[in-house]
């Protein structure tokens, strides 16, 4: 009588509902026929409000004292499995490192984007694939690290060095290089998982699990090392709050499985650097693997005068063998002063930046907040000039320079508009050139100022990894490839690592420029914005070890560690029907 009772105890499942914006979990009876198939992680359908939705289950178990089981709603179907409990926890690990006020966001990355209704059979071999990496070798064997490859090696021998070790995960920049890479190991005899498609082949277990930057979330049985491809480019950080990173992600995977972390990048970031070791080529062996770079020095000619069409940059483009790709960030480059005395920009005596005049008569730095009069820092005039470089009718100048046909790469055409690269040699465009065209012989930057200068913390290393980028497109110095910087600081480190083929120049200026400023990895901070952040922030500096500032027009909050700045906002209650929005270690400031 007891054993039926026992088998009759009706079972209760905490349920977060996929709804944006709700962040309660609610509690639902496990139906008898569904006892056996629901657990921890599956997906769900429950009536909520008069509403079907679908959800997770966090939570499972006997009804807890005083709930009224019999007022309680019934699951009303099983739609698979989804999150298991070990990266159940990883989500609320994520949801409290982030300042997530929800869980949700985290189980939709981790979740299968189809219904898996069970697992695939385990698919393992031995790997024994060539060849191998000695340095990702070593460093795995140690621990893990960061593995400082150039642009234009490859990146196959570092997974193999990793799927030698046991079930890895590898997360990728983009969509199209884990294709390309998930291709070339099933080539070499290697079990892999294409996420998000084959989410149930990773669930079931395979030698590889590789994605783009959700696959941080997903599953890898036995996880024995992972693997992040350049780790400096942006796209591994959501943009969307909460702000995650799949570096941080994959670490604290591997630190709970005893497991190293492998990142590998041409120019790896200082946040990814620290407290990591690191193996680099020898400096020979590393600059070769770089492209030529040349140095269009603008700095004595007049920067309102400053044409971008340089004649340095007309010889190439005039050469018809050659494919030549031209890259201008217009955003904000309206902004940029200079002396009509010394024709030096207005740059920050603190940090370096580029000081803008947001208030008449005031300059203020974008990167650390420091201000000044309007006046130049290198000579004292207050003849300021405002730099506007002619765009709009850029890609027909570029043709009538070039004498022949120029096509414009436009960010955010449509993903079914592919760009066609055949119909021209010459190309205009943001960044985005990069991504789009292939077979480039010459990447020329047209005003590399405006990312030197950017305002932001990053503006070094996001501008270097630019030239990263370049670099990877156009090849290393021997086969042909050549990149053209046109600026007018051809003495800053950015510029200077890029011909020298040494990334250590940026990271050591990096470095010793973080720790004087008090920004990340010498301190973690966020971005708070949003109905009711005046009041928040104002409850939120009565932390101790938290600092709060007005940045532009939201708040930036500053800690010591992440464990102050989360526990600090964790414990700081948010004001009623708030719509707070905070950004951990926020991607551009």
């Amino acid at each position: 009588m007891t054993a039926e009772a026992v088998v009759h105890e009706p079972v209760v499942a905490g349920v977060v509902p996929d709804l944006t914006g709700l962040d309660r979990v609610f509690d639902y009876v496990v139906p008898t026929e569904l006892v056996s198939v629901i657990e921890i992680g599956s997906r769900v359908r429950v009536s909520l409000n008069g509403r079907r939705v679908g959800g997770w289950v966090v939570s499972l178990g006997a009804p807890s004292q005083g709930v009224a089981v019999d007022k309680l709603k019934s699951i009303d179907k099983s739609s698979g499995i989804g999150p298991d409990a070990e990266m159940l926890d990883i989500c609320r690990w994520a949801s409290v490192r982030w300042c997530a006020s929800r869980l949700r966001p985290f189980l939709v990355t981790a979740s299968p984007n189809t219904v898996v209704t069970r697992p695939a059979p385990l698919r393992r071999t031995k790997v024994l694939a060539e060849p191998v990496s000695p340095a990702a070798t070593k460093l795995l064997a140690d621990g893990g690290g960061v593995l400082r490859l150039p642009p234009s090696a490859d990146q196959m021998p570092a997974l193999l060095a990793a799927a030698r070790v046991g079930p890895t995960l590898v997360v990728c920049a983009s969509v199209d290089s884990a294709n390309v890479l998930a291709h070339r190991l099933r080539r070499a005899g290697i079990s892999v998982a294409l996420m998000p498609e084959e989410w149930a082949l990773a669930r079931g277990g395979v030698d590889v699990v590789i994605g783009s930057r959700a696959a941080a979330f997903a599953p890898c049985p036995g996880l024995k090392a992972a693997v992040l491809l350049d780790e400096h480019e942006e796209s591994l950080q959501e943009e969307r709050a909460p702000t995650w990173h799949a570096r941080d992600v994959l670490a604290e995977r591997c630190r709970r499985a005893d497991a190293p972390l492998l990142l590998v990048s041409p120019c790896p970031s200082v946040v990814g650097m620290s407290g990591r070791a690191l193996v680099a080529p020898s400096p020979d062996r590393e600059k070769a693997a770089w492209p030529h770079v040349e140095v269009v020095d603008q700095s004595d000619l007049e920067p309102w005068k400053r044409s971008m069409l340089s004649s340095e940059l007309i010889a190439y483009l005039r050469h018809a063998d050659l494919r030549v790709a031209c890259v201008l960030n217009t955003k904000g480059q309206a902004r940029l002063l200079a002396c009509r005395s010394c024709n030096a920009l207005t740059r920050c005596e603190v940090c370096q930046g580029a000081m803008v005049e947001e208030v008449p008569g005031r300059l203020d730095c974008g990167a650390c907040g420091a201000t000044r009069p309007r006046i130049c820092g290198s000579c004292g005039s207050s003849v300021l000039s405002r730099i506007r470089p002619g765009v709009a009718r850029l890609r027909d100048e570029i043709e009538a320079a070039a004498q022949r046909d120029v096509l414009a790469v436009v960010a955010g055409k449509e993903k079914e508009d592919s760009l066609d690269d055949t119909k021209a040699d010459v190309f205009i465009g943001t960044e985005a050139v990069l991504h789009r065209v292939r077979r480039i012989d010459v990447v020329a930057f047209l005003d590399f100022d405006s990312e030197l200068l950017a305002p932001r913390y990053r503006a070094s290393e996001q501008a270097f990894s630019l030239v990263a980028r370049a670099a990877r497109l156009v090849g290393a110095r021997d086969r042909g490839g050549r990149i053209i910087l046109q600026t007018s600081m051809p003495d800053h480190e950015v510029v200077r690592a890029a011909v020298a083929g040494n990334p250590s120049i940026v990271s050591s200026a990096e470095i010793s420029r973080r720790q004087m400023l008090g920004l990340p990895p010498a301190s973690a901070i966020a971005i708070i914005e949003g109905d009711g952040a005046d009041e928040f922030v104002l409850e939120l500096a009565k932390s101790a070890g938290v600092s709060t500032a007005a940045h532009r027009d939201k708040w930036m909050v500053r800690a010591a560690n992440h464990e102050l700045l989360t526990q600090a906002c964790a414990s700081t209650v948010r004001p009623a029907n708030s719509k707070i929005r905070i950004e951990v270690d926020p991607p551009r400031i």
